[in-house]
């Protein structure tokens, strides 16, 4: 079954208790200036990854740049998603992230682009080799 290049209802991380879990818990890999935080989950075959976008308030004052960064975001995750997710279904592991972004102002697309690519790289390298 090929995967899609979408971003569903069904693969956003909602869970007030995930949040939590993932604060308290989870591991994280820095790309200055975003930070993806990391928890592995009990296995979902049909969603593997739970995925999430943070922009804090205290960073980014004004909502439409908050919003402007999360559309970027979503969209370079939802465009190089399916590496990770891969490694995730031939693992048989589920794991939840969450992308925090600390920047005064929104960055541009291309390079938002390269910093999240670089994270789910590294995200994919370390899911992998922590699995086997």
């Amino acid at each position: 079954m090929p995967l899609k290049n979408t971003l569903s209802a069904n693969e956003r991380l909602k869970s007030r208790k995930l949040f939590d879990q993932l604060f308290e818990s989870g591991a994280s890999i820095f790309q200055s200036p975003i930070r993806l935080v990391y928890t592995p989950m009990p296995f979902n075959a049909e969603n593997p990854v739970l995925f999430g976008v943070s922009v804090p308030k205290r960073k980014m004052r004004h909502a439409h740049e908050r919003n402007r960064m999360k559309r970027l975001v979503r969209e370079v995750y939802r465009l190089n998603k399916h590496d990770l997710i891969a490694t995730c279904l031939k693992q048989q592991k589920s794991i939840a992230i969450l992308f925090i972004v600390q920047v005064n102002k929104p960055l541009e697309f291309d390079e938002s682009k390269q910093k999240i690519i670089l994270l789910l790289q590294r995200l994919t390298r370390k899911h992998a080799k922590a699995i086997e």
